[in-house]
């Protein structure tokens, strides 16, 4: 049986606590034992969430756990001598140490990270550069592994990682049978990117969102004005002009964004050879996706490919 330790602080965010459900159905999966999860605090008793809600806590000691994952907070987590000191004894004695979201920010405090690749939000992704400048940040990562050390993005994220660690632990199989209890995707990969196309063109109306969903499903079609202007029910001088005012960007430039972020994700997840990436995305060739990915990350694909190895 493994000990899973979560450290959390006066303010910390609740959501940074769902990857514990993940720890708690690979029991059910396994249909044993086999984690047992605590959560603990510098002063220990009901510790308060950012939200309003508190939770019985134990209070930091030398009990040893297999993992310490550090919740994150709204914020950048206020630290205090006694957590950070917590973080840091804690490192020594377990086998891997995680952070969730902001609690980057404490393993950085706590100086676990000097050297290290890692991430967090990519909102607060500059801060921990700027404050921990030993760190190397990667703000366009689900989570990173580098040694012992596991960080997360956003607070969804920390279930992508504790997916992760299931399956180290445990193999794809039962990790997989989690996600399928907790019904989320199995597994996003922790070299994949935190942004997301269409989130990023948010339109306004049901007609673009329509054709953008079509556009989505349908990336090895030509996807030209006159297809999509049809799935829209509107003219292509209508649905050019409707698309630009609702997104800032040209329908070409579109579908470029959301056939890259497809073709990074195929790069990412599977070892399908660029050609074949190519084609099922759309590209009419590799050298017209090379472009495309170095236009949007400044590197080709057979970077990207490299990078989410490392970060997986």
């Amino acid at each position: 049986m493994q000990r899973i330790g979560f450290v959390v602080f006066p303010g910390f965010q609740v959501m940074s606590l769902a990857a514990a459900s993940v720890f708690e159905f690979a029991n059910l999966v396994l249909e044993k034992t086999v984690y047992r999860v605590s959560h603990v605090s510098e002063q220990g008793g009901m510790t308060g969430s950012s939200l309003g809600m508190a939770m019985q806590t134990e209070p930091f000691s030398r009990k040893r756990f297999d993992t310490l994952l550090v919740c994150g907070g709204t914020g950048i987590p206020e630290t205090t001598p006694g957590l950070l000191a917590y973080v840091r004894r804690s490192a020594r004695s377990t086998r891997r140490m995680a952070s969730i979201c902001t609690g980057a920010f404490i393993l950085a405090g706590a100086g676990l990270l000097d050297g290290r690749r890692a991430t967090t939000h990519w909102l607060l992704a500059r801060d921990l550069r700027q404050r921990f400048p030993a760190v190397k940040v990667e703000d366009d990562r689900i989570f990173i592994i580098d040694g012992d050390i596991w960080t997360s993005a956003g607070m969804s994220a920390g279930i992508d990682l504790a997916l992760a660690m299931v399956e180290k632990d445990h193999g794809a199989e039962v990790a997989h049978g989690v996600a399928q209890q907790l019904v989320v995707y199995h597994r996003r990969a922790g070299g994949q990117s935190q942004f997301s196309a269409l989130l990023e063109l948010e339109p306004k109306s049901d007609r673009i969102q329509s054709a953008l969903s079509y556009a989505r499903s349908h990336l090895q079609s030509g996807l030209s004005v006159e297809e999509l202007a049809a799935v829209a029910n509107l003219s292509p001088r209508q649905f050019s002009r409707s698309f630009r005012a609702e997104t800032g960007q040209s329908p070409a430039k579109a579908i470029e964004h959301l056939r890259v972020e497809a073709a990074r994700l195929m790069m990412e997840q599977s070892r399908h050879p660029v050609e074949v990436v190519a084609r099922e995305t759309g590209f009419a060739d590799r050298e017209r996706m090379r472009r495309a990915f170095v236009r949007a990350f400044g590197q080709p694909p057979q970077a990207i490919r490299r990078l989410a190895s490392a970060g997986a």
